[in-house]
């Protein structure tokens, strides 16, 4: 019953309070161990072999490390119930990015109504891998759409299944593996054989909660009241028209739901990589309504998530 009534509050906290920049937040921490390990293992004169076992060891002492922490942690503040939970469920916020993620996409449309392209480019930069000095403001919005599809699941459904499972260990070893596929999972030069194991290992972890988020997603376009039966259809169809086997699940019902063709090939550190496109083509230009609905289907599906996790683990345990 502790780690539902962490999770409920979580998630509430994370609806109020998004993310702000100035609190401590373990994530980051968490992200400057993955940068310090990269810069000693991941060096241009090791051979590929050699990279790969070492990307594995980033693996290992990333996310075993997180958990151990994490464990002792929590296992230090059983000194006294309330410090337990309001530890237990801080720690669980911070693996929440729903009020974020929304912020953030807040900020680019806010740019792109103002005609600042210049500025949405550097703001979609953000929260995207791929390059955007060039993208059209089409293209900053679908790219900011794609970016809240997908993030659905690793932002919210994936950690809500982890922290529900296993509460705020397995929640921040889950953000743990998602933060190592988003620093080092790239398939260029620099990057491919020393993040070959984060990315798989992402892959692995994300596998239940995108097909999850899949349904989640198409139970929201249908209470939306969007074209369900498109978001079905597409989403059937396209869900695996990405190099990642999970991506194009939630990307996939959104293109459908909205009428809109997403993904394609895009430039990462100017490399073109090709991409198979998502959706029908509609001839429907990418505009900000589209994405203030991809923000109201994020939400609803975080929510029908949490109370379907919840009501899951109250009955199986």
């Amino acid at each position: 019953m502790n780690i539902v009534i962490m999770v409920v509050i979580a998630f509430i906290l994370d609806l109020l309070l998004g993310d702000p920049h100035s609190w401590p937040h373990p994530i980051k921490a968490i992200g400057h161990l993955i940068g310090w390990l990269t810069k000693r293992f991941n060096k241009p004169e090791y051979s590929s072999a050699k990279r790969k076992w070492l990307g594995g060891l980033t693996w290992l002492l990333t996310v075993g490390g997180t958990g151990l922490v994490t464990g002792l942690i929590m296992w230090l503040a059983t000194v006294n119930y309330y410090l337990y939970m309001a530890v237990g469920t801080y720690l669980s916020y911070t693996c929440l990015s729903a009020r974020q993620l929304a912020i953030e996409a807040e900020k680019i449309m806010a740019s792109l109504q103002r005609n600042d392209l210049q500025t949405a480019r550097h703001q979609v930069g953000m929260i995207v891998g791929r390059d955007t000095d060039n993208l059209t403001a089409e293209e900053v919005t679908k790219a900011t759409i794609e970016t809240v599809a997908e993030n659905t699941s690793d932002g919210v459904v994936a950690p809500l299944i982890f922290l529900v499972i296993g509460g705020p260990v397995l929640g921040m070893m889950y953000k743990a593996v998602n933060t190592l596929d988003s620093m080092v999972g790239y398939r260029n030069e620099k990057y491919r054989a020393f993040g070959e194991i984060s990315a798989k290992l992402d892959d692995v972890a994300n596998y239940l909660p995108a097909r999850i988020t899949w349904l989640l997603l198409i139970i929201s376009s249908w209470l939306l009241r969007d074209d369900t039966q498109e978001a079905i259809a597409v989403g059937k169809r396209d869900r695996e028209n990405h190099l990642s086997p999970n991506s194009a699940f939630s990307e996939a019902v959104v293109a459908g739901a909205l009428h809109l063709q997403l993904g394609g090939p895009h430039y990462y550190f100017g490399q073109l990589v090709e991409k198979p496109t998502i959706g029908n083509d509609h001839l429907v230009v990418a505009a900000n309504w589209h994405l203030k609905r991809t923000i109201t289907m994020l939400y609803m599906a975080s929510v029908i998530g949490l109370v379907a996790f919840v009501l899951i683990r109250l009955l199986v345990i």
